[in-house]
């Protein structure tokens, strides 16, 4: 069986929370006080999840921290969203974060698919 950090979908989550990290440290405070804490919380949450699953014993256990890491994906989705839109991310920067959501979506939902109960 492979490590969790050897999974693409795992490698791909740590990606996208990597950089939101590295992006955080070039907003304003108030785009880091309001959006900013809690795009990393969710964007990190994608992973962890992913990781917590994956040392559970049952499936249906590691399926509902799977489950749990979609949520957390959603939900950074939505404030890179708003980040986008506010224009606190830029074009080339929201198209690096584009190819990274466009690759672990679907990654994530067979992951899910996959684990039986």
């Amino acid at each position: 069986m492979k490590r969790v950090y050897e999974l693409d979908v795992y490698k791909l989550s740590e990606d996208i929370s990597d950089l939101v990290w590295c992006d955080f440290d070039k907003w304003s405070k108030k785009v880091q006080n309001t959006v900013g804490y809690q795009i990393i919380r969710a964007s990190d949450s994608i992973s962890t999840n992913i990781a917590e699953g994956y040392g559970r014993y049952s499936p249906a256990d590691r399926k509902r921290f799977y489950m749990y890491s979609r949520g957390s994906f959603e939900e950074t989705k939505s404030w890179l969203r708003k980040l986008i839109r506010r224009k606190v991310i830029n074009e080339p920067d929201a198209l690096k974060y584009q190819i990274l959501i466009e690759r672990l979506g679907p990654k994530l939902n067979a992951f899910i698919n996959r684990t039986r109960l």
